[in-house]
């Protein structure tokens, strides 16, 4: 097992000297993949290599995401550049549709690689690893189609491999939780409103701060929906009165703790369904 991971290492820093040969742009969200990613490509690039940790400043991310990126791309040495895009002026995202994330990464990396023309950048890098080739990530349909590598899942390196990476190279978030967009916190078909986006966002703020770091808070109409560790229930149970409270005045109506405890990816349970049903 040891050498196989070795030998997966060793085979993403020979992509990674291959892909600095010259400039690159890679999409950084300050996560772990990207971040892992950020770090092998500054420790291969030449000496005049420009590397470009491109963060997107958008609607359906959290805002701590942003400060945590540039902190990240400023401890590594890399050229940081901020892209705004608001996702919800586009009609085929507002509403949630089950392609959402396709239309989501399709405007954000058309951006980005229009980014990269404009900067002389022979090539785009995101951090898809190999696990999530295996779920359903409508979004890598859109990377795809634009040309753009990824250098993690070329490796075969799995979530848990990339976290072991990123620790033996003293990366301060290897161990940083998955941040999706806060569009997974609401069904497909719900309207994606940026006040009701803001409420999450600050109920998922407050549950971390009472001390429950893997956390989702989702939405089923007047519903908020708790996705903690099953580990976690009890510690929760203790606090159930004052998050209930505070959850409450933030103006959420009805307070449930998932049963199954948290698990990537739950709004996506039903799709799974409906194949099942045809």
């Amino acid at each position: 097992m040891e050498q196989k991971f070795t030998e997966k290492e060793e085979t993403l820093f020979s992509i990674m000297k291959k892909y600095t040969g010259e400039d690159v742009c890679i999409a950084f969200s300050g996560g772990t993949d990207s971040s892992l990613l950020l770090k092998v490509a500054v420790d291969c690039a030449k000496k005049d290599t420009k590397i470009y940790a491109v963060t997107f400043d958008t609607v359906l991310h959290p805002s701590c995401d942003l400060e945590i990126a540039k902190e990240v791309a400023k401890e590594m040495g890399a050229i940081h550049q901020v892209i705004f895009i608001n996702e919800l002026e586009n009609s085929d995202i507002r509403h949630n549709p089950v392609d959402r994330c396709y239309q989501c990464k399709k405007m954000l990396f058309e951006d980005l690689m229009a980014f990269a023309e404009k900067v002389h950048a022979a090539t785009v890098l995101e951090g898809t690893n190999e696990d999530d080739l295996h779920v359903y990530r409508p979004g890598l349909k859109a990377v795809r189609e634009l040309g753009v590598k990824s250098p993690l899942a070329e490796a075969g390196l799995t979530k848990q491999e990339v976290r072991s990476l990123a620790h033996k190279l003293g990366i301060s978030v290897a161990n940083r939780p998955a941040a999706p967009c806060l569009a997974t916190r609401l069904p497909y078909g719900a309207d994606l409103q940026p006040e009701l986006l803001r409420m999450l966002e600050r109920g998922e703020t407050y549950l971390k701060e009472a001390g429950f770091s893997v956390v989702r808070l989702r939405l089923h109409g007047n519903i908020a929906r708790i996705e903690i560790p099953v580990s976690d229930f009890a510690a929760f149970l203790e606090k159930r009165e004052e998050i209930t409270e505070k959850l409450k005045a933030m103006g959420f109506s009805y307070i449930t703790l998932d049963m199954e405890g948290f698990r990537s990816g739950s709004m996506d349970e039903t799709l799974q369904e409906r194949k099942v049903e045809k």
